[in-house]
């Protein structure tokens, strides 16, 4: 049996927002869907911040559900989550998925993005996509894609 990987995770609030996830809920999220060891920064920020760094990285000028900033693409990976809450909450309740639902899932998203998996593909996305339903489903939640 293999050790689990280590992980290094640091959780940052930016903006205060009604039903944010707790840091154990986010380090559960994270080790679910972390396969190498790896130093994670999650930080939740608000629309103007969000914005800005989608802008000034992505060259997109809105705010976005969640960003993944990789610094170090080989274990022990390094990267950083920029989730923005208000975004997360709109999608949330345009989708009639539970908050935390949503958090985990782009939690999940995220983490692999900083460990090399990519969707611009086709087949890449569906290789991301079977492995986020798998991740989510161990984590007692719905298919994340599944349509209303």
């Amino acid at each position: 049996m293999t050790a689990a990987p280590r992980l290094k995770l640091a959780v940052q609030y930016a903006v205060s927002a009604r039903g944010l996830p707790s840091r154990a809920q986010f380090r559960r999220w994270v080790r679910a869907a972390l396969q190498r060891d790896a130093a994670v920064t999650v930080r939740v920020v608000g629309h103007a911040e969000g914005r800005a760094l989608n802008r000034n990285f992505r060259k997109k000028d809105y705010a976005t559900n969640v960003l993944t900033f990789v610094f170090r693409e080989e274990p022990p990976f390094e990267g950083d989550l920029a989730l923005c809450a208000p975004v997360v909450s709109r999608e949330a309740r345009a989708q009639k998925r539970t908050l935390a639902a949503h958090y985990a899932h782009l939690t999940v998203h995220g983490i692999l993005h900083l460990q090399g998996y990519d969707h611009e593909i086709s087949a890449d996305a569906a290789v991301m996509e079977k492995r986020e339903i798998g991740i989510m489903a161990k984590l007692g939640y719905a298919d994340p894609y599944r349509k209303e």
